[in-house]
């Protein structure tokens, strides 16, 4: 039993897209496939899609419902409102709070809403179908925005590829400006 168990754990994984991905500033924005790291600047050219950071001057969220995506993708902590931004040590599992909406969370003139602020990184949970493993895996990725809402760069995503809950845990530097000196130990794997 203990072989077995040692066996399905080794199978469980974090996986980290250092995507690095410019967002464009427009009505479609990116339509990003999470699972095969692979964009389009359309729906329609790509298959699968998950999440798409999109809008002309303001940063919003858009999702794909199609079954078999989840209902509803993007973390809210707040009531209403767009996904949030994420402290370091939320955990992304089951349990989390799901919507989808097109609300803004960041304006054209950098004024943010469930605590997205401008010239900084922020942290977003989601979860979405993972084709290559057909399960629902959880996750989050890290938004640079820029003084305003058109200016954003998708850093990077993490998500547990067998279902696990995932913990948000900043970028290597974010650390000392969050002050989460219990995060300065992990190991990215």
């Amino acid at each position: 039993m203990i072989a077995l168990g040692a066996a399905a754990a080794a199978n469980a994984a974090i996986v980290r897209w250092d995507a690095n991905l410019v967002i464009p500033s427009n009505f479609d924005g990116l339509y990003i496939n999470i699972a095969t790291q692979s964009t389009a600047t359309s729906s329609t050219a790509i298959g699968g899609w998950d999440i798409n950071p999109y809008g002309a001057g303001t940063l919003n969220f858009f999702a794909s419902s199609t079954a078999p995506n989840p209902a509803t993708t993007y973390v809210r902590t707040q009531a209403t409102g767009g996904p949030s931004s994420l402290a370091g040590g939320t955990v992304i599992s089951g349990a989390s709070l799901f919507a989808n909406s097109t609300a803004t969370v960041m304006s054209a003139t950098g004024v943010g809403s469930n605590g997205w602020v401008a010239n900084a990184i922020n942290y977003f949970g989601f979860r979405f179908y993972n084709e290559t493993t057909s399960a629902v895996n959880y996750g989050y990725g890290a938004m640079q925005i820029g003084a305003n809402g058109g200016i954003r760069t998708l850093l990077f995503v993490e998500y547990g590829n067998a279902g696990e809950s995932v913990t948000v845990v900043p970028a290597p530097g974010a650390i000392a400006l969050l002050g989460l000196a219990g995060f300065a130990g992990r190991r990215r794997r």
